[in-house]
């Protein structure tokens, strides 16, 4: 049998065959990739998800049936579409024509004219839902003196309903016009909004902060599972408004407090809009008082702490009564080396705790020692608020200097005694 021979030209011919196909699957694989970015690109930009869903933790949530269409604005597309011409003078809410902030283009329109807000209210909703604007919400956009104007913070629109199958009660947080700028460099704000209902205190919400704008579209919706309608007379409706701040404590704008006694839900919903107003921050003079058992164990160089009772404690705001607790610290030559804190005692202006510290004193003796008590009012998802201090030391005056010289001149003796809160 004769062997099988192949030229060298054979040879030559295979790399220039496998590089041709090469290039012609590096061209295809470069085009697939440019016409599937592309694809991801345009379809991001159809619809941009404005719409929020919001889960509340310790509330039972059942959401509605979620249509990744409906929900997230694309049936508001052909609304728009079917809609007639709207005059230039009326705001009209269309998600497309929103800023990088998620805001509304602004509108020249006359805050003082009675018909432009007529005008303008209704077009905040869709028209085929039913809607119903409050009265007084009208008057008091009105009804505004030259001196209130000079103070005006703001106006928050928003909507309620209550969906009778579900047992639901909805609120809508739509916007807020003419913010103050909290932000003295920029001139501007970064604000949003806490919402909580009262008298219990249970459902706290807040929306998502939009940067730098004084009149913040939020439009999001939160909806309360598990509330009976008879329930609803009840309740009260409780908006913060903040502006965040990055490097400290959040700017408190101002406050908007609606009790929902007297507000019909039956016919569908409601539109109203509420002058911003000045936190009300404790109307009482008093800080409330405290009650404190203090012993010195000089054979062991401890100090114990008992924190009994506080009494007459002041509401926090409009919001109602406080959650208090207690921080203790204790110093040592004005700097701080231990602290402590009781349990939260909800919604109570004369908290009970019974809860005792004991603390290593560094040094012999009592002179350079002094304990500091704070009640604090506890807030989710803020800062607490400080409702009173107390001092006790060598240094003190009035009783709490008295208290303190007993323990020293008593050790071994555990000594209780009231203590008046001074202002934090």
């Amino acid at each position: 049998m004769a062997p099988i021979t192949t030229s060298r030209e054979e040879f030559d011919e295979i790399p220039t065959v496998v590089g041709i196909f090469s290039a012609f699957g590096l061209v295809f694989t470069v085009s697939l990739f440019a016409w599937i970015c592309c694809q991801r690109k345009s379809s991001k930009s159809k619809t941009p998800p404005y719409k929020f869903v919001h889960v509340l933790k310790g509330v039972d949530i059942y959401p509605e049936n979620l249509n990744s269409k409906k929900k997230f604005g694309a049936d508001e597309k052909n609304q728009v579409k079917n809609k007639p011409a709207v005059p230039k003078n009326l705001l009209h809410l269309d998600l497309e024509k929103r800023d990088l902030n998620g805001n509304f283009p602004k509108t020249n329109l006359k805050a003082g004219s009675p018909s432009d807000v007529e005008n303008v209210t209704p077009k905040l909703f869709s028209e085929g839902e039913k809607e119903i604007i409050s009265p007084d919400s009208l008057k008091s956009s009105t009804s505004l003196t030259s001196d209130e104007q000079q103070e005006k913070l703001g106006t928050l629109f928003f909507s309620l309903e209550y969906n009778f199958e579900k047992k639901a009660f909805v609120v809508n947080i739509k916007e807020a016009r003419g913010l103050p700028a909290m932000d003295e460099q920029s001139m501007t704000s970064d604000p949003y909004i806490k919402m909580t209902i009262l008298p219990e205190k249970k459902h706290k919400v807040k929306t998502r902060v939009l940067r730098k704008t004084l009149d913040p579209a939020f439009d999001e919706t939160f909806t309360f599972y598990g509330i009976p309608y008879t329930q609803i007379q009840e309740l009260s409706l409780h908006f913060t408004i903040l502006s965040f701040d990055r490097f400290s404590r959040d700017d408190i704008i101002g406050e908007v407090l609606i009790p929902l006694a007297g507000i019909e839900l039956t016919d569908g919903k409601m539109l109203m809009n509420r002058e911003i107003i000045k936190r009300n921050v404790r109307k009482s003079l008093g800080r409330g008082e405290l009650l404190i058992s203090l012993c010195y164990q000089s054979t062991t160089n401890t100090l114990t702490v008992v924190v009994l009772k506080a009494r007459h404690l002041p509401k926090s705001d409009v919001s109602g009564l406080s959650d208090p607790y207690v921080k203790v610290n204790l110093y040592y030559a004005k700097k701080r080396i231990s602290k402590k804190k009781t349990h939260v005692k909800k919604c109570t202006p004369n908290a009970v705790f019974n809860e005792l510290f004991v603390f290593d004193i560094p040094c012999e003796g009592l002179e350079e020692i002094s304990v500091e008590f704070l009640v604090l009012d506890s807030e989710r998802g803020s800062r607490n608020e400080v409702i009173g201090r107390l001092v006790l030391g060598a240094a003190a005056e009035g009783a709490g200097g008295e208290h303190w010289k007993e323990i020293c001149d008593y050790p071994r003796r555990q000594i209780a005694k009231w203590h008046m809160l001074c202002d934090g």
